[in-house]
């Protein structure tokens, strides 16, 4: 029987991508989420009862025992740029990887893949970054030869940076952001799946690997590759970080005084992120370590963000049609 894999938060922006490539290689994959029937579209990665979505609550032991049994390896996928209800940053990305883990150990799993996130700091200003750190103490205290995976910013078709920011250059000739000279290295979804695959294989020696782009790039000059990419000219205007933690404030109060049903665009600890560079430590072990080339945005964002540009996926036609003659 082909070995089985178990990826926590399978069908999310990475997981789907791990669970692709794990089908490819041959093995069962389940795919651990919440709402199983949102996660339909991912059993046609493989044959027929290849990829199977099971239901699961990281936040309880019973939940993620049942879906750990029987697993080789395990994929821990699972984390929150946002706090909603009970799946806060601690709740999520503290305990229920340290939770994964001792369980996994518990049945014998012999590896564990953890997707983290550079800047992943236990004396860190921002709550993220401190429960991603928390995340990762609590994975090698029962799995200690786990492989944990640090990527930058990942950008891909389903991605919620380049596809929200282009949404947002629809609407006014002004593209406001936080941090214009914050870096960011930018890593490509795929790319990020290549190397949890690898260490899901036992290819991968244990230990944390951060992974960036092949370029590094200020917010603002993303932004404007973006915006070239979809053939759109916006002003971008720098939001002071003081005003943007104003902002976060107001929005803060509004999000309790509807009990969570109005959401505003950015967050008091989103802001604090912001305000530190995004990009792989010197002398990390990364992707050549790993053996893979990392793909640029270059080559990627032209095939998802076609649809932001005025005219759509008629844009080039109508760009060509432009240089012809008139008779």
């Amino acid at each position: 029987m082909s070995q089985l894999v178990t990826i926590f938060g399978g069908s999310g922006f990475v997981g789907r991508y791990i669970a692709r490539r794990m089908a490819k290689e041959g093995w069962r994959v389940r795919v651990a989420v919440r709402n199983v029937n949102e996660a339909m579209f991912v059993r046609p990665y493989g044959v027929v009862g290849q990829v199977e979505p099971v239901f699961c609550n990281i936040r309880d032991d019973e939940s993620v025992a049942a879906v750990t049994q029987g697993a080789d390896v395990v994929v821990n996928c699972v984390g929150v740029l946002d706090e909603v209800g009970k799946n806060t940053f601690s709740a999520v990305q503290a305990e229920g990887a340290e939770r994964i883990a001792r369980v996994a150990a518990a049945h014998d799993v012999a590896r564990m893949v953890h997707i983290s996130a550079i800047g992943a700091d236990a004396d860190a200003q921002s709550e993220y970054a401190q429960t991603k750190a928390a995340g990762e103490a609590g994975v090698l205290a029962h799995m200690p030869g786990a492989v944990i995976l640090r990527p930058s910013i990942i950008f891909g078709p389903e991605d919620d940076f380049f596809n929200r920011f282009a949404g947002m250059s629809r609407v006014g000739p002004v593209l406001p952001v936080i941090g214009a000279d914050t870096k960011f290295q930018p890593v490509y979804v795929d790319d990020v799946a290549a190397a949890a695959t690898k260490a899901v294989l036992g290819e991968v020696a244990a230990g944390v690997y951060e992974l960036g782009g092949p370029d590094t790039h200020s917010f603002r000059e993303l932004m404007q590759q973006m915006l070239d990419v979809i053939h759109r000219r916006r002003l971008i205007i720098n939001i002071p970080f003081w005003a943007a933690r104003a902002m976060a404030a107001m929005f803060a109060i509004g999000r309790a005084l509807t009990l969570g049903l109005v959401k505003g665009p950015v967050t008091k600890d989103q802001v604090i992120n912001l305000a530190v560079d995004n990009v792989v430590s010197e002398g990390a072990q990364g992707f050549d370590t790993l053996g893979i080339s990392p793909t640029a945005m270059e080559a990627v964002l032209p095939d998802y963000l076609w649809r932001f540009r005025p005219s759509g996926q008629y844009s080039a036609i109508k760009d060509s049609a432009k240089n012809l003659r008139k008779t």
